[in-house]
């Protein structure tokens, strides 16, 4: 099989936009279900840099299994030695490939959270103390999930993935700015009507340097602010439980009644700690190349003319709001004309409509 150069394009954007690898830096690339070939092209893309190049090679099949008996001793371990190396690292890269995306579906709650408890203070570690970035790798099950065939499910890939994302960077941070002024923010369409706080919490521009696919701004709402209903549009899977038509009512910050599809499966997972009926994460989505959802969290809170409202854990020392749990859910609302429209208005200045930034100085982010 020929070799396909989009690969190596990748792999350079990975090291040398999004974590910036320098010389004599160390680096953790991470490999899921992903073929050795992307992690070659990492290890060489690395080298070049001259940064030393580490590898782990995961799968998904093994983590389930691992996941499904493990004990609490067992993933303190693990976790010890995983915080080490992670110590050890100046940068991160992931590369997410998955052969089913329920993989973990069968894996007891209780299971679930022994493991994401444990393993808490490598991932806050990682996010917290290096430059990190994670993506996704296509797979047929990904083209599925979009209604693709493979072919033009890689092209789509690439081109979301080889983004000229520092061409956006000057409207990020103008939209960034406006978030971190703002304390009201009211937003509202088909079945939502929204409102709540920003005051004194710092937004971030995210432009390729963490996630990819990436695009998309974020922060959260004060803890006890939010006030109202908000109806999701798009479907979404949380640790394998694929849910639709998710609505949420909020009062004094929390999530006081929550239905779906599966409304049972829903409230399970809010009740997992008391953070988890409160907001961590609120971001608009704006990668004009990723118009419609696939239940793939990472392009989907991408999605041109998106927000993601997220229930459980604040992303620590960063936009963080206080709020802490073992949940942390992106789900996705899309207000373009096509999905229903809607506002998003910041201390009653409309700042977006159907999708759509209506001030000249974020024009560049519409698609």
């Amino acid at each position: 099989m020929l070799h396909d150069p989009r690969i190596d394009d990748l792999a350079r954007q990975l090291v040398n936009y999004s974590v910036e690898l320098k010389k004599g830096d160390k680096v953790l690339i991470e490999v899921y279900d992903a073929p050795d070939e992307m992690a070659v092209a990492l290890i060489r893309a690395a080298r070049e840099a001259g940064a030393t190049p580490f590898v782990s090679l995961r799968r998904a099949a093994v983590a389930r299994e691992l996941a499904m008996h493990g004990t609490g001793e067992q993933y303190e371990i693990a976790a010890r030695h995983a915080l080490g190396e992670m110590q050890d690292m100046d940068a991160y890269i992931a590369v997410r490939g998955s052969h089913n995306i329920t993989e973990m579906v069968d894996v007891p709650a209780s299971q679930m959270k022994m493991v994401m408890e444990k393993m808490r203070p490598v991932t806050n570690y990682r996010v917290g103390q290096t430059r990190w970035v994670v993506l996704r790798w296509p797979t047929p099950a990904m083209a599925q999930q979009a209604s693709m065939s493979t072919e033009a499910f890689e092209d789509f890939y690439f081109r979301v993935c080889l983004l000229d994302y520092a061409a956006l960077v000057p409207a990020m941070e103008k939209l960034r700015d406006h978030m971190s002024a703002a304390d009201q923010v009211h937003i509202t369409g088909p079945g939502t009507d929204l409102k709540f706080s920003l005051k004194g919490l710092q937004a971030i521009a995210c432009g390729g340097q963490r996630n990819i696919p990436d695009g998309e701004c974020y922060s959260a709402p004060v803890r006890d602010s939010v006030e109202g209903v908000l109806s999701y549009n798009t479907p979404t899977i949380y640790q394998g439980q694929a849910l639709d038509n998710v609505s949420l009512e909020f009062e004094k910050g929390k999530i006081v009644k929550a239905e779906a599809n599966n409304t049972g499966a829903i409230n399970k997972i809010l009740d997992s700690d008391e953070g988890a009926r409160y907001i961590g994460e609120f971001a608009i989505g704006f990668n004009r190349e990723i118009m419609h959802p696939m239940r793939d969290i990472l392009f989907d809170e991408k999605i041109a003319g998106s927000f993601h409202f997220t229930p459980g854990q604040a992303y620590e020392g960063v936009a963080d709001n206080g709020n802490r749990s073992q949940v942390h859910w992106d789900m996705v609302c899309i207000q373009r004309e096509d999905y229903g429209g809607g506002e998003i208005r910041f201390d009653g200045r409309l700042i977006r409509k159907d999708g759509r930034f209506v001030l000249p100085e974020l024009e560049e982010l519409n698609w």
